[in-house]
């Protein structure tokens, strides 16, 4: 008997009884299903959180300085005296100091859920950010401590009415000058949202608040040598300090890659949980498949009389077994498919922000072929005793 004999065979079998087959491929379909949309959601949750980060830029480091005392500090100048004796590895530099304490007002409006920020005039570069009206922080306005600002497109819109470019807001006791208005960044904004900032001129920030510049943001020249643009500035701050408790120095590269370890890692156990499922299938199988050849032992004695061979018959029972499983696996497939794409507009909805359940070819591949494994290997036990069946026995079994 061929192999597409055996094969039309087990089918034949399989549409014998329809409801049994199904039920024994129940377990081996809902850990396909399982693993698809698990490994579908873990792709979205990367590909949100690295298109989150390509945002905020991959090649850049976060410098947060302590200090320790008016003794030993770093300042401006020596980062940018840094930046300027490694241009292979700093391509940018931006200090960054924060509101201090100080008030923001609109008009008689007292705003305390806006993010006021001093950056340089490479601060919205290196950050990707996009000028929708008038400009962006400029060298001449850090070099003279001018009260100008830039604003983010939730403020404009809310505030302003769209139109905030000439108009004023308050900084503490300071009237600023709205010069620019950056581009909508995400879908949805919201008051303290990634839209809602006020960005002005640090060397303008420091002298109002007599501030030192506690933060900076270091752009890699080469994203291929982030680690060595971090360990420069740490073996610099180290330098200074003699201690690395008083500085801090965050890769946004090693965020994501941690983040995205994290992730596979939480997708991987809830897989392997998921899979047990398939086992269970499996178990199932085997069981179908003793009662299988305990209900046609007269057809397998009849068979062997006729003089087919034991490993016709040990053939047989596998294929068939496999092929219950395989096809449990098409349809777990099918349905993790299925699910995906009806999870995507609710997690979508649930996140506020556009994320896609994605499974991976790899993943269904692996997922069928774990499931038609099973098949045989559980199938194996079943036809290896109705192969051994003594013909004469199968023959006399009622």
């Amino acid at each position: 008997m061929s192999f597409l004999e055996t094969f039309q065979l087990a089918i034949s079998n399989i549409r014998g009884s329809k409801m049994r087959t199904f039920l024994t491929m129940l377990g081996i379909i809902i850990g396909v299903t399982a693993v698809i949309v698990i490994v579908g959601l873990g792709n979205g949750m990367q590909s949100y959180i690295t298109d989150s980060f390509s945002e905020m830029g991959t090649d850049n480091i976060e410098v947060m300085v302590y200090g320790r005392g008016s003794s030993r500090n770093i300042s401006v100048e020596d980062m940018y005296e840094l930046a300027d004796e490694n241009p292979d590895l700093i391509g940018g530099l931006s200090p960054g100091l924060s509101s201090m304490g100080k008030q923001l007002k609109i008009g008689n409006e007292t705003i305390t859920t806006t993010n006021c920020q001093g950056v340089s005039e490479d601060y919205i570069d290196m950050l990707h950010y996009t000028v929708e009206q008038g400009r962006g922080i400029e060298y001449i306005d850090i070099k003279e401590c001018k009260k100008v600002c830039v604003v983010g497109k939730w403020l404009a819109d809310t505030y302003y009415g769209g139109d905030a470019l000439g108009q004023t807001l308050r900084y503490g006791s300071d009237t600023f000058t709205i010069v620019g208005v950056l581009e909508q960044r995400y879908d949805e904004m919201e008051e303290g949202g990634a839209d809602d900032y006020v960005m002005l001129p640090y060397s303008t920030v420091a002298r109002l608040g007599q501030s030192m510049v506690n933060y900076y943001v270091v752009q890699a020249a080469d994203e291929t040598r982030i680690s060595e643009t971090k360990e420069l500035i740490e073996d610099a701050l180290y330098d200074v300090f003699q201690s690395d408790d008083y500085y801090m120095v965050i890769s946004m590269q090693e965020m994501l890659d941690e983040m995205n370890g994290m992730i596979s890692a939480i997708i991987m156990v809830l897989s392997v949980i998921a899979g047990i499922s398939l086992l269970v299938g499996g178990i199932g199988i085997m069981n179908i498949m003793l009662v299988s050849v305990t209900e046609r032992t007269r057809e397998i004695g009849i068979r062997k009389a006729l003089g087919a061979r034991e490993s016709v018959i040990l053939r047989q029972f596998v294929i068939e077994a496999a092929t219950t499983s395989g096809l449990g696996g098409l349809i777990g497939i099918a349905l993790g498919y299925a699910i995906s794409a009806a999870a995507t507009p609710l997690v979508s909805a649930m996140l506020g922000a556009e994320m896609a359940v994605t499974p991976s070819l790899p993943s269904v591949m692996m997922a069928f072929g774990i499931s038609a494994a099973i098949g045989i290997f559980f199938g194996y036990l079943p036809a290896k005793k109705a192969a051994n069946l003594n013909p004469i026995d199968a023959l006399r079994y009622d």
